[in-house]
């Protein structure tokens, strides 16, 4: 459980927290046909494995970079070599989908008092284009990106950005995912950690280190009393 009014700073992951990038499945059916869920799973299973790679250090933790490299793998893997459709899938990123439950979220958050800010993979280009096309942009007193740490989440180098930004101790955090590693691995860092249960998956085994469990966001102000 999270305690009443202990949550200065409600920080997100942006891909499948505040970001509907399953969305792009149905974007791009037209393209592969039935193939497109099949697609778009491997796309981003390989574009997690690339970045959970030791040491990725020395060539700078640049997801663009490997969200290109996970997209040739499965491109290759179903027999694709489309100029231009590689270039409209990478675009994709740039223009996500925003999920429902979000802008009200945040708004209800600031106006209780509690400070928003994401932390991503994402690499500071993706980000600011993708929340200016939503509109986040404004929305979020923070947009931390795991390129200023050199490494990607779930290293604990990552989630600490978020206290040196804040300067203050991680049990005032908030980390919200619907990525069951983020949430393990941000509990690890001392955050109290909700998990948005997005996908549907078993509600009675939460990740560990989850403190709350909700199926949307329209529950989380009320949950950090906002």
């Amino acid at each position: 459980m999270i305690p009443a009014r202990s949550i200065e700073v409600c920080v997100f992951d942006a891909y499948g927290t505040l970001l509907d990038i399953s969305a792009m499945i149905e974007r791009f059916r037209p393209d592969l046909d039935d193939t497109s869920e099949a697609f778009f799973k491997l796309w981003r299973k390989r574009q997690l494995e690339i970045s959970w790679l030791p040491r990725r250090m020395a060539g700078g933790a640049d997801f663009w970079n490997v969200t290109a490299e996970a997209l040739e793998e499965a491109m290759s893997a179903f027999g694709l070599d489309d100029n231009a459709l590689r270039g409209r899938l990478m675009g994709a990123w740039l223009e996500p989908d925003l999920y429902s439950d979000v802008s009200d979220s945040l708004h209800r958050l600031r106006e209780g008092g509690i400070k928003t800010a994401i932390l991503s993979n994402g690499s500071p280009k993706m980000l600011a284009a993708g929340l200016r096309f939503t509109g986040l942009d404004t929305a979020l007193d923070a947009v931390l990106s795991a390129a200023e740490a050199g490494v990607f989440k779930p290293e604990q180098a990552v989630y600490k950005l978020v206290v040196e930004h804040f300067h203050m101790e991680p049990h005032s955090v908030c980390f919200v995912s619907g990525n069951a590693w983020d949430v393990t691995a941000a509990a690890l860092s001392g955050f109290q950690v909700v998990w948005v249960n997005r996908t549907g998956a078993r509600s009675e085994t939460p990740p560990r280190g989850t403190g709350a469990a909700i199926t949307t966001l329209a529950e989380l102000p009320a949950l950090l009393g906002a």
